[in-house]
C-alpha cells in the first residue's frame, strides 16, 4: 500500500521538477517549508541537492505521509513558482483538484520565449504577425484567387488554399500559434461560468482514455467549447484563474475582453442570405463578441457538443444584424452585413473594410496578377484561332475513342512495368471521357500532372490530341488559357541547346508573335498550361530521361531532351499538366511508374465502326449501305476496323469502287487492301500506258518508308525529298498527308509498314536469307530485328505469295519475277521448317497472321495442323484480327481444342466466335466476361448456344488472388438460381460441379474480409477435393474462418486435402475444428495446420478426433504452440491410429530432447 502511494506521488514531484528553473524549484520548496511538510534542517538539505531524480525521489518521501493534506499545497507552490503542469492527474485526484491544478498553468510567471502567453501580453500587434508571415508567394508557387469581379475579394477557398500554401512554405508552425492565441484570446476568463477555456502551450495528452473523451457529458455545459487545441474544464469554486492574466513587469495591463455573458444563442435556417457565403452545417448558432476588428472579419467553429456553430465576429457588427432579424426579416439581414469597399454589393463576413485591415494590399492588388493584359489575350485568340484553322484532312470523320482508366504490373518473366491487362467487364467499369481525362481532384496539392494515353498504331492517338486542341480553341477546356501541342518527331534537334521560352515560341508550330509578358504569365500561371507530347516513340535519346540532369530555371538553355526532362521530372514550370501518347510496348514504358494517371485506347466498337461509315458517307445514304455490305462480307477486314487508320482506308477503297460502279468485291486480305489503293493512285497519275515515273516514285517512297522507319518517325522534311516530282506524287496520290499543324507531309503508319515492307520485297539491297530475320519469328540473341513498323511481316508474306498479277505485278514488279520468286521460296522454307507447337502463344498469332496473308493453301495447312491441342494465351492481347484468324486456324486444323483465354482482354463478340466452334471443346475465359455472356445469350434466346457454351466452361483449378475473384465465383454460383429453365436444365453448371482444386490467396489485410463470403458459397462445390487456404504471408482468417469453414464440412463430402496452414488459429479454433472433423472421416487425406497459434489444449482436442479419421494419413501441425504436454497428447494418440503415416510436429516451445524421445516412441512423427 505504501508503495503504491510513493508510486502514485513519484511522478507527479517528478514533472513539477524536471523542467523547471532553479527560482522555481526554490519557491516550490519555500512553500512545502511554509506549510510545515519539510524542516528548515532537510529545507537546506535539498536546496543543495544538485540532482533533479534524487530531489524528486527525496521529495516524495518526504510528502509519503502527508498526501492528502499536501495536495492542495503542491498546487499552490506551483502557482507561486510559475511552473506550468502539465502532467495528467492521478486517479486519486478530484476533479476540482485537476480543474485547479490545470488553472494553474495559466499563472503568470518565466516565460519560454515564443509562448503563447508572451505573445498575447506582449506589444506585438496580431495584425502585423498577420501580414508578416503573408508573404508574396514565388511564381512556382502562387495560389490562385479569383478574377471574377462579382466574387468577393477574399471568400471562404481562397482563404483555404492561401493557409494551405503558406504552409507549404514552412510558415505553418507560425500560423498554428497565432490561431491558437487568437483562440485563447476570444475563451472566457470569468471563473464563475461552468465552462473555461485552459490552453496549454505544449499540452500532454490526457489521462481519460480516447472513448472517455468521446462520450458526451450528461448536462451540456451553457457555453460548450470544443476545439483541437483547447480544454474545457470545471471551473466552480476555481481561484486560479483569477488575476491569472496579470501583466508581466514592464508592460501595461490591457482592456479585458468582453465576458461570455454577451454571447447568445440564435436559431437560424441554412437557407438564411447571412450564412450563404458560410460554411454552414445547420442547427443553433452561438455568436460570440470580440474585439471591435479582427483580422478576419468572421471566425467559424463547427462544434457537435449542444452547439453546432460558434463565430466569433467584431463587437457590434453582428449582433445588431441578428437582433433585426425577428423584425426585418431575412432581407434586414442582408442588408446590415459590413460590405467591401472594393466590392460594392458584397454581403460577405469574409469581406474586411480598409479600416479594419491598414495593411492589407487593396482588392485590385489580389486580383491582377490573375487579370491578362492585352498581350496575352492576343496570344491567346491567336492560338485558338490556329487549331480552329487546322484543315481535318484523315479527322473529318472523327469519332470520340473509348478511353479507359489502368494501371501498371510488374512483368512476372523479365520484371518489367507493363500495363495491365483487363477483362472486359473491367475495362466497361473504367471507361472515361475525354474531359475526364484533364479533371483533377479538389483540394489536390498543386504539381506537375503527368498523364499518359497509351495505344497500338493507327488507334486514333494523334488525332484524339488534335481534337483536344480543338475542343480547347472552342472554350471546353476552361482551366487551362494556353495549350501547347508538340509532335515528338520534331523535337530531335540535336546539337543545339534551348530554353523554356524557345519551346513555347520557337520550337512551336504555329509563327505566334514571340512576347516576354506571354512568357511571364506563362511562368506565374502554370497550372493554366497544358503541353502535349505526342507520339512519344518517335523521340530520340529516350533513355535516361529520369536522370538527365535538369536544372528548375526557365532561362537556363540546355538541350532539348533535357528540356523536356525537366518537365516530365516535375522542375520546369512546376503545376502545369503534361500530356504524352505513346504505345505500350515501346521504350515509354520504363517510365509509366512516374505517371500520375495512365489511360488506354481500346479502339473502335461495332457500333464505333457503323457510326464511321455513316459520317463518312453521310451525303449518300445509299453508298453507306453499300460500303457496309462490301465489308462485311470481309469478315477479316471488318474485324480491322477496330483500328480508325484501317476504317479509314477502307471507307476510301469502297468510294473508289462505288464511283466505278463495277460489281467489285473488297480484297481479303490487309495486303490486298493497301495493293488496290496504291494501284488505283498508280492509274490516276500515269498519262499513258508506257509511263514509268509514277513506279519511280512508289520505289523512291517506298526507300523512304524504310529509313523513318529505322529511325522511328514517319514525317518528311523537304529535304527528306529527292525532287518536286516525287512530293506532288505522294501528296497528290495521298500517300502522304500533311500534319494538321504544320506544313510538313505525316506518312501513314500502316502505309509506310507497307511500303516498308514493298523496299524488303523488291530492293536488291536486301539478300534473301536476310528475309526471315524481318519476319521476327524466332528469338535473335545477335542484332535483334528491331521491330517498330509491326506490321512488315504481315506484309512481306502477303506480298510475295500473292499472284504477281494482282500484287506486286501492278506496283513494279513484274520486271524482277526471278527476284520474286527467290525470296518467295526462302521464306516458304524458313515457316515450314516452324514449329507451331514449340512458339510463344505471341510469335505463334503473328505466325498464323503471316501465313492468313499469304493465302497460300500449302502454307496455311502446315501451320493449323501442327496447332497443339491446348493453346494457351494468357498474358497475350486478343485483338478483333487475332480472334479471327485463330478461329479460322483452329477450324482448319480438324481437330478438339482446349482453350485458356484469361488474362487476353478479349471482347465478349470474340469470345462468342470462339466458343460457338464445334472444334473447341473446353475452354477457360474471365469468370465475369464468361457471365456476362450467358446472361446477354439468355436474353437474347439463345439457349442452344448457352447450353453448350456452359457445358465447355471450365474453372479447375481456380486461385482466388484478389476481391474480384471472390465477386466472380459469387455470380457464377448464382447465376444457376434465377429460375430460367435453360439454366435449370444444365443445374448445377459442370464449371462449378467438376471444381476439384480451389486456392485462397489474398493474403492478411483482404483474407479475413473475403473469406466468410467464399464460405458462403463453397457447398455449391461439392466436387471440391483440394482446398488450399495457404499463403506466403498468411491468409489470417482465424478462428472465426475455421468455425465458419468448420459449418460446411458436412457439404464437402470429397475433401481430401485441407491446408488452413499460416492463418492464425488458437485453441478456440482448433476446437471447432475438432468438433467437425468426423464429418470428413472417410475423405480427408491430408491436414495441415502449420504455423498457427495452437497450444496444449488445441492439440489434446485434436489427439482425440484423430482415431476417428480413418482416411487421414498426413497431419502437420508444426511451428504451433503447445508444449510437451501437447506433443504427448498426439503421441499417446497417434498409437492408436495405425492409417496416419506422418506426424509433423516440430516445434520451438517443445524441448528438442522430449521431441527425440517421442520419435523414438514412434517413427512416423517427422521432426523436419
Amino acid at each position: 500500500m505504501v508503495m503504491d502511494q510513493f508510486k502514485a506521488i513519484l511522478p507527479q514531484v517528478r514533472a513539477l521538477l524536471s523542467s523547471a528553473w532553479p527560482a522555481q524549484v526554490q519557491g516550490f520548496l519555500d512553500g512545502l517549508l511554509e506549510k510545515d511538510l519539510l524542516s528548515k534542517e532537510y529545507h537546506q538539505a535539498l536546496l543543495q541537492e544538485p540532482d533533479r531524480e534524487a530531489l524528486a525521489r527525496k521529495v516524495s518521501l518526504s510528502l509519503l505521509e502527508k498526501w492528502d493534506l499536501c495536495i492542495g499545497t503542491l498546487i499552490q507552490c506551483v502557482r507561486c513558482s510559475g511552473h506550468k503542469l502539465q502532467t495528467p492527474g492521478m486517479d486519486g485526484v478530484s476533479s476540482r483538484s485537476r480543474a485547479t491544478d490545470q488553472c494553474a498553468a495559466m499563472e503568470s510567471g518565466p516565460l519560454a520565449e515564443g509562448s503563447y502567453l508572451g505573445l498575447l501580453q506582449s506589444d506585438v500587434n496580431p495584425l502585423q504577425l498577420l501580414h508578416f508571415y503573408d508573404q508574396p508567394l514565388t511564381a512556382e508557387e502562387e495560389t490562385e484567387y479569383s478574377s471574377d469581379p462579382d466574387a468577393d475579394t477574399i471568400n471562404c477557398d481562397q482563404v483555404n488554399r492561401l493557409w494551405n500554401a503558406i504552409e507549404d512554405e514552412g510558415t505553418g508552425e507560425a500560423y498554428e500559434r497565432i490561431a491558437a492565441l487568437v483562440e485563447y484570446m476570444f475563451s472566457d476568463r470569468n471563473p464563475e461560468k461552468e465552462g473555461i477555456f485552459v490552453f496549454l502551450d505544449n499540452p500532454e495528452p490526457q489521462s481519460d482514455s480516447w472513448e472517455a473523451k468521446r462520450r458526451k457529458p450528461e448536462a451540456s455545459p451553457a457555453i460548450p467549447l470544443v476545439t483541437s487545441n483547447l480544454r474545457t474544464v470545471s471551473s466552480s469554486n476555481n481561484l486560479a484563474l483569477k488575476g491569472s492574466l496579470s501583466p508581466l513587469p514592464g508592460q501595461v495591463a490591457k482592456p479585458s475582453l468582453l465576458p461570455m455573458e454577451e454571447t447568445f444563442l440564435v436559431p437560424m435556417s441554412s437557407a438564411s442570405p447571412v450564412l450563404a457565403c458560410l460554411n454552414f452545417n445547420g442547427g443553433p448558432i452561438q455568436l460570440i463578441p470580440t474585439f471591435p476588428t479582427l483580422p478576419q472579419g468572421v471566425f467559424h467553429f463547427t462544434v457537435e457538443n449542444g452547439v453546432s456553430n460558434i463565430f466569433l465576429y467584431p463587437a457590434g457588427s453582428l449582433k445588431t444584424t441578428f437582433d433585426s432579424q425577428a423584425s426585418s426579416g431575412g432581407d434586414a439581414i442582408t442588408q446590415s452585413l459590413p460590405v467591401s469597399p472594393d466590392r460594392h454589393g458584397s454581403t460577405s463576413p469574409f469581406t474586411p473594410s480598409a479600416a479594419d485591415m491598414p495593411n492589407m494590399p487593396e482588392a485590385s492588388a489580389l486580383t491582377s496578377q490573375d487579370r491578362k493584359t492585352e498581350s496575352v489575350e492576343r496570344f491567346c485568340r491567336a492560338l485558338q484561332k490556329a487549331y480552329e484553322d487546322v484543315p481535318e484532312g484523315p479527322n473529318s470523320h472523327y469519332i470520340d475513342l473509348d478511353l479507359t482508366r489502368t494501371q501498371v504490373e510488374k512483368n512476372s518473366k523479365n520484371q518489367e512495368k507493363e500495363l495491365v491487362i483487363q477483362d472486359w467487364t473491367e475495362r466497361q467499369k473504367a471507361r472515361v471521357g475525354w474531359r475526364e481525362v484533364f479533371a483533377s481532384t479538389r483540394g489536390q496539392k498543386r504539381e506537375t500532372r503527368v498523364i499518359a494515353v497509351l495505344g497500338k498504331a493507327g488507334l486514333g492517338k494523334s488525332a484524339w490530341t488534335q481534337q483536344v486542341c480543338k475542343n480547347w480553341a472552342r472554350g471546353q477546356l476552361p482551366q487551362y488559357e494556353f495549350v501547347f501541342h508538340y509532335k515528338c518527331c520534331r523535337l530531335n534537334l540535336p546539337g543545339n541547346d534551348y530554353c523554356l521560352k524557345d519551346l513555347f515560341f520557337r520550337l512551336y508550330n504555329h509563327p505566334l508573335e514571340e512576347s516576354e509578358e506571354v512568357f511571364k504569365y506563362i511562368l506565374k500561371h502554370p497550372n493554366r498550361i497544358l503541353v502535349i507530347l505526342d507520339s512519344f516513340e518517335e523521340l530520340e535519346g529516350q533513355d535516361g530521361f529520369l536522370n538527365c540532369p535538369s536544372s528548375p530555371s526557365p532561362g537556363e538553355s540546355r538541350p532539348i531532351k533535357g528540356l523536356l526532362a525537366g518537365l516530365f521530372q516535375r522542375k520546369l514550370l512546376r503545376g502545369c499538366t503534361l500530356l504524352i501518347t505513346a504505345r505500350p510496348k515501346g521504350r515509354f514504358t520504363q517510365y509509366l511508374a512516374k505517371v500520375d494517371s495512365l489511360l488506354e485506347v481500346q479502339g473502335f466498337s461495332p457500333e464505333q465502326v457503323e457510326s464511321y461509315f455513316e459520317k463518312y458517307f453521310q451525303g449518300s445514304p445509299s453508298d453507306r449501305g453499300e460500303a457496309l455490305r462490301l465489308v462485311r462480307a470481309q469478315p477479316y477486314l471488318l474485324s480491322h476496323c477496330y483500328s480508325p487508320a484501317v476504317c479509314l482506308s477502307l471507307c476510301r477503297l469502297c468510294e473508289k469502287i462505288l464511283t466505278r460502279k463495277d460489281p467489285a468485291q473488297l480484297p481479303s486480305t490487309l495486303t490486298g487492301l493497301f495493293v488496290s489503293l496504291l494501284c488505283s493512285g498508280l492509274r490516276a497519275r500515269e498519262r499513258g500506258p508506257s509511263e514509268t515515273w509514277p513506279r519511280n516514285c512508289l520505289a523512291g517512297l517506298a526507300e523512304l518508308a524504310w529509313e523513318l522507319g529505322q529511325r522511328h518517325c514517319n514525317v518528311l522534311r523537304e529535304d527528306q525529298l529527292p525532287s518536286t516530282e516525287m512530293k506532288e506524287f505522294a501528296i497528290l496520290g495521298d500517300f502522304v498527308s500533311p500534319f494538321p499543324t504544320t506544313r510538313e507531309p505525316e506518312m501513314a503508319f500502316l502505309l509506310q509498314n507497307f511500303l516498308g515492307a514493298l523496299r524488303l520485297a523488291l530492293s536488291e539491297e536486301v539478300r534473301d536469307k536476310e528475309l526471315p530475320r524481318y519476319l521476327a519469328l524466332t528469338p535473335r540473341k545477335k542484332k535483334p530485328y528491331d521491330n517498330w513498323l509491326e506490321r512488315v511481316p504481315h506484309f512481306l508474306t502477303g506480298l510475295l505469295f500473292q499472284p504477281l498479277s494482282s500484287c506486286l505485278g501492278p506496283l513494279g514488279g513484274n520486271e524482277q519475277l526471278g527476284l520474286i520468286c527467290k525470296r518467295q521460296k526462302a521464306i516458304l522454307n524458313y515457316l515450314t521448317r516452324l514449329q507451331p507447337g514449340t512458339l510463344g502463344p505471341g510469335r505463334l498469332l503473328e505466325l498464323l497472321h503471316c501465313a492468313h496473308e499469304a493465302t497460300d493453301n500449302h502454307l496455311w495447312q502446315h501451320v493449323t495442323a501442327g496447332l497443339p491441342c491446348c493453346l494457351a494465351f494468357q498474358g497475350v492481347r486478343l485483338a478483333p484480327p487475332d480472334v479471327y484468324v485463330l478461329g479460322e486456324a483452329l477450324k482448319a486444323a480438324g481437330k478438339d481444342f482446349s482453350l485458356d483465354l484469361r488474362n487476353t482482354s478479349i471482347d465478349l463478340h470474340g469470345l462468342r466466335i470462339l466458343v460457338q466452334l464445334g472444334c473447341v471443346t473446353c475452354f477457360r475465359a474471365s469468370l465475369s466476361d464468361t457471365v456476362w455472356l450467358w446472361e446477354s445469350l439468355r436474353q437474347s434466346g439463345e439457349y442452344e448456344l448457352f447450353r453448350s457454351s456452359t457445358e465447355k466452361f471450365t474453372i479447375d483449378p481456380f486461385k482466388v488472388k484478389s476481391m474480384k475473384d471472390v465477386e466472380d465465383l459469387c455470380s457464377l454460383v448464382n447465376i444457376q438460381g434465377s429460375g430460367n429453365d435453360p439454366i435449370e436444365a444444365c443445374d448445377p453448371l459442370p464449371a462449378i460441379r467438376d471444381l476439384k482444386n480451389l486456392e485462397f490467396a489474398l493474403g492478411p489485410v483482404l483474407g479475413p474480409q473475403s473469406f466468410p463470403k467464399l464460405v458462403k458459397i463453397l457447398a455449391a462445390f461439392s466436387s471440391l477435393q483440394h482446398l488450399d487456404l495457404d499463403t506466403l504471408n498468411g491468409n489470417k482468417i482465424g478462428d472465426e474462418g475455421v468455425s465458419q469453414l468448420s459449418a460446411i464440412f458436412p457439404e464437402l463430402k470429397a475433401l481430401e486435402t485441407l491446408n488452413l496452414s499460416q492463418n492464425s488459429i488458437t485453441d478456440v479454433g482448433a476446437m471447432e475444428l475438432a468438433k467437425a472433423l468426423p464429418t470428413l472421416a472417410t475423405s480427408l487425406v491430408t491436414l495441415s495446420l502449420y504455423n498457427n497459434c495452437i497450444c496444449d489444449t488445441g492439440a489434446e482436442n485434436l489427439a482425440s478426433v484423430l482415431p476417428n479419421m480413418v482416411s487421414l494419413r498426413v497431419l502437420d501441425v508444426k511451428y504451433n504452440k503447445f508444449t510437451r504436454a501437447g506433443a504427448q497428447q498426439l503421441t499417446a494418440s497417434l498409437k492408436k491410429c495405425p492409417h496416419i503415416e506422418t506426424l509433423a510436429m516440430w516445434n520451438p516451445t517443445i524441448p528438442y530432447g522430449v521431441q527425440e524421445h517421442l520419435q523414438q516412441l514412434d517413427s512416423r512423427i517427422s521432426l523436419r
